[in-house]
């Protein structure tokens, strides 16, 4: 009987994963349906009214759509700029005020993602 019950869930395991693995070859990594992320543009594109920057390496980013949720949430934010490079794995974040490494990290965090690592730019 125990044995029973352990293929039973076995079997659930994988057909939900199998569930999860076609829906990501449909919709692409994201679940986003193939459709483009639409940029949020920072309020003020001035770079030079930026006068801090820091280079946060983001793990767990896949394709377009992630780098761009990731610039995206930082841009929304008032006085922030970001831009994301997927090739490296980077954002580089530029703010109007000191911003604790831990903040940016929590930025990340809230979408999924793993920043492994907050560096001077």
């Amino acid at each position: 009987m125990p044995t029973v019950l352990i293929c039973l869930a076995l079997l659930l395991i994988v057909v939900f994963s199998v569930r999860s693995y076609l829906k990501k070859l449909k919709t692409g990594c994201c679940g986003s349906g193939g459709d483009q992320v639409k940029r949020v543009r920072p309020g003020d594109r001035d770079v030079s009214h930026y006068p801090y920057a820091k280079v946060v390496r983001v793990e767990g980013m896949h394709c377009q759509n992630c780098a761009r949720r990731v610039e995206n949430a930082f841009n929304a934010k008032e006085g922030f700029y970001a831009k994301v490079d997927l090739g490296k794995k980077t954002a580089l974040v530029r703010s109007k005020r000191e911003v604790p490494d831990e903040e940016l990290k929590q930025v990340v965090r809230g979408l999924g993602y793993s920043p492994v690592a907050v560096e001077p730019a």
